[in-house]
């Protein structure tokens, strides 16, 4: 199967070379490699330059096809015919050296998979237990493997907002368990929903589907938009033997006021896309987690180092909340959800 990566950066020199340093080291090599450079300087092209990498190319865009969207549809329109398999990459991420030889494989093993992703490994601990293991309040245990729930999902659960379907799907009031929250068993998990900036797709896809524009710039969410879309074609999976860590490098990314608006905003759109019909209740319990976990990120002001991050990002989910009630997104478009 032939493949083809997108590595959509910004702003982010060191850390992509740190990438393109473990795809070098695979056993199974991309047949061609697109970076696409919104950056507004040409330190990533010079760092680029200084050592070679086989099949790559690279691309530095405009103001007009800057934005994580808008460059992965860019990367898109400029891969070979003859690429069958398209991996995008974010560009803070190591790859293990067998990544893409577990994902093809992925696809052969599950001819009906039109998307899989990989798994990120240096962001959770988790313990594999016996069957007859009962968690205690705090553990979230899923096939036989406990990790942290975390705090947020402990206040939650106390208020009865807890999700309620496995992690990768989205509850009938969104916010639900990410694929971070399956366990490192090195099973292949079916999901409705991929990580981004880890996920590879059928080709052929794209001729029905693209990014939305409505995630310009940073594009928060637009993943779990593209991939709910995509689950309605055909089955998506994680491979939690594809293994990578992210190191989540702060360079390029958007001040904390506009990040939280995106939480708030973006997260209402995804949520209506997958659910447009949602009940009083349901609607209520929506409101009711975004409340929750606004006073979470509140109380991280006075409990966490970070106090003015806290802070700026606080007030802008309370600004895109009260933008909801002044002017919702619009969500009817060809790339809604069918």
């Amino acid at each position: 199967m032939k493949s083809g990566l997108i590595i959509c950066t910004y702003q982010r020199p060191e850390a992509i070379m740190k990438l393109m340093r473990s795809i070098r080291d695979q056993t199974v090599y991309p047949n061609q490699i697109l970076v696409v450079d919104g950056s507004l300087d040409d330190q990533t092209e010079r760092v680029l330059q200084q050592q070679e990498f086989s099949k790559l190319e690279y691309f530095k865009v405009g103001k007009d096809d800057r934005g994580l969207t808008r460059q992965r549809n860019f990367g898109i329109s400029k891969l070979d015919l003859q690429i069958e398999i398209v991996f995008f990459l974010d560009d803070d991420v190591i790859i293990s050296p067998n990544y893409f030889e577990e994902i093809l494989g992925t696809y052969q093993s599950f001819p009906q998979a039109h998307g899989v992703s990989g798994y990120t490994v240096n962001e959770t601990k988790w313990k594999a237990v016996e069957e007859n293991y009962t968690p205690t309040f705090g553990e979230f245990m899923f096939d036989g493997w406990i990790r942290k729930e975390g705090s947020r999902f402990l206040l939650r659960r106390r208020f009865g907002l807890q999700p309620d379907v496995p992690p990768g799907y989205m509850p009938e009031f969104s916010h639900g368990y990410s694929a971070g929250f399956l366990p490192p068993s090195g099973k292949t998990y079916e999901v409705e929903m991929l990580m981004g900036g880890i996920a590879s797709y059928r080709k052929q896809i794209f001729s029905e589907i693209q990014f939305s524009p409505f995630f310009e710039g940073y594009g928060l969410y637009e993943d779990a938009d593209f991939s709910l879309r995509v689950s309605r074609k055909g089955k998506l999976y994680v491979n939690t033997a594809a293994k990578l860590e992210h190191y989540h490098d702060e360079a390029g990314r958007p001040n904390n006021f506009r990040y939280g608006k995106m939480v708030v905003r973006n997260g209402w759109y995804v949520w209506r896309l997958r659910h447009p019909k949602p009940s009083s209740k349901v609607k209520l319990k929506w409101h009711g987690t975004s409340f929750l976990l606004t006073l979470v990120r509140i109380s991280n002001i006075f409990n966490t180092s970070k106090k003015k991050e806290a802070l700026t990002e606080s007030l802008g989910r309370i600004a895109g909340w009260c933008s909801l009630l002044l002017k919702r997104p619009h969500l009817r478009s060809k790339n809604s959800v069918e």
